[in-house]
């Protein structure tokens, strides 16, 4: 097929470029930038998918089978109105329009099944309203004109490729011997998905028919809890992990932030739970997760080759365990 990767340059987008390629399919990616990377095979179009009118100018004349939009913009935010003006700008015959949405669409919450409420539309978090209302349009649009829509909802992606200061976090700390700092009783749920495996799903629903016009939630069935992450994390790279547990209102009245620049827990993973049920991923996509313990590995693999060579900053740390009360371990 003549597929279309909005966001294609990096993590995800990468993954799915080349096990589209491996595919046979004729590929070409929309970014900002004049060049790629991606080798001579794909196609390359230049724009910025927040502009419709750049949008609708770029993609004149050209046509596409299937589009992946998989592209959000974290400093200005991606609206539903810019998702709605790309899905106008692109030519068909459209097969297929793959949105790569979150589990944050659905607002908060635990055990999430795809036909719950969305968060409304003016909930207080952009990122939270722009999945939640993107997806209503792109549903809209199926209802009214036969928009061929299949939305992803992944929680935290990991694997290697990942731009993210996320995994990396905890093994750079990890492997110097450092204490690791766990907010509160490290209790939280997390979910993950093996970014592998998100491209499996999103090729999988471009082909099954049954797909269009459904929310899919693709993520590893079990949510682990902070600390057993970070225990897992460690056993990937044979190293002792060492906690020491700050009450979270410390941490922030400090100055941590889960977006940094003084994190304590990588970035952005330090959030409110929100977790998801794929039994429908399962029977309809035949999504079937790869064991954690095996996609961290293979992730460990890449970081040691891709490593941060510069020296980390550890003086926010550093304090905040010279300082801090700490909390004693759960029983």
């Amino acid at each position: 097929m003549n597929c279309l990767v909005i966001g294609g340059t990096q993590f995800i987008g990468r993954h799915l470029v080349a096990e589209l390629l491996k595919g046979g399919h004729a590929v070409t990616v929309l970014h900002r930038q004049p060049k790629h990377g991606l080798g001579r095979r794909v196609k390359n179009i230049v724009a910025d998918r927040n502009d419709v009118k750049a949008m609708k100018a770029a993609l004149a004349g050209k046509s596409f089978e299937v589009v992946f939009d998989n592209v959000y913009d974290w400093q200005r935010g991606t609206t539903a109105a810019q998702v709605e003006g790309t899905v106008r700008a692109v030519n068909g015959p459209l097969h297929r329009y793959i949105f790569m949405s979150s589990v944050a669409a659905y607002g908060d919450g635990l055990n999430h099944h795809e036909s719950d409420a969305l968060a409304p539309d003016d909930a207080a978090d952009l990122y939270v309203r722009n999945k939640a209302t993107s997806e209503r349009a792109l549903f809209r649009m199926h209802q009214r004109i036969g928009l061929p829509a299949v939305t992803l909802r992944p929680p935290f992606v990991y694997g290697p490729e990942n731009p993210l200061y996320r995994e990396a976090f905890f093994w750079d700390r990890l492997r110097a011997g450092r204490p690791i700092i766990v907010p509160g009783d490290g209790r939280r749920l997390m979910q993950f998905i093996y970014v592998k495996d998100l491209v499996t799903a999103a090729l999988r629903a471009m082909t099954e028919k049954a797909a269009v016009g459904h929310a899919f939630n693709i993520a590893n069935a079990r949510p682990v809890a902070q600390s057993d992450f970070v225990d897992a994390l460690a056993r990937a790279c044979r190293k002792p992990a060492k906690f020491v547990r700050i009450p979270r209102e410390y941490l922030l009245r400090a100055g941590g932030h889960p977006m940094g620049p003084k994190m304590y827990f990588g970035i952005y993973l330090d959030m409110p739970p929100i977790t998801e049920v794929t039994a429908k991923a399962q029977r309809v996509l035949k999504f079937k997760p790869t064991d954690f313990a095996a996609g961290l590995a293979e992730t460990y693999k890449w970081y040691l080759r891709h490593k941060r060579a510069a020296k980390q900053d550890y003086s926010f740390e550093d304090a905040l365990l010279t300082h801090a009360p700490v909390l004693a371990a759960p029983k």
